[in-house]
C-alpha cells in the first residue's frame, strides 16, 4: 500500500483550512477533509495524474473548496507539500520542495 506524507507546514496549512471552513458554517470542515480525502486517494492511486508544478510537483483540486493539494510523488507514495488556496500567492510553498 502506497504512502501519505504530510510536510509539517502542508499538515498546519490543512488544520487552519478545516478550522476555517468550520466556523464559516456548520459541518463544512467535515465536507472539507472528505474532499481532501478523496483528492489525496486519487493522487496516491495516480501519483502522475496530478497537474504538473515546478521542482516535480504535482496538483489535484480539491472539489467544492478553492484549494489545491500539492505533492510529490515518490515510490513509496506521496508526499503533501502545501495545501493550498488557488487565488493566493501562486507558488509560495516551492522553498518546501528542496529542488526548487
Amino acid at each position: 500500500m502506497k504512502s501519505i506524507r504530510f510536510l509539517a507546514a502542508a499538515r498546519r496549512e490543512l488544520h487552519a483550512e478545516v478550522l476555517f471552513y468550520s466556523e464559516a458554517r456548520s459541518g463544512l470542515g467535515v465536507k472539507l477533509t472528505q474532499a481532501v480525502e478523496h483528492a489525496l486517494a486519487i493522487a496516491v492511486q495516480f501519483p502522475l495524474a496530478g497537474s504538473p508544478g515546478p521542482a516535480g510537483t504535482r496538483k489535484v483540486m480539491i472539489k467544492g473548496f478553492p484549494l489545491s493539494v500539492v505533492y510529490l510523488p515518490e515510490d513509496a507514495g506521496i508526499v503533501v507539500v502545501a495545501v493550498a488556496h488557488q487565488a493566493r500567492h501562486p507558488e509560495y510553498w516551492v522553498s518546501r520542495v528542496g529542488r526548487g
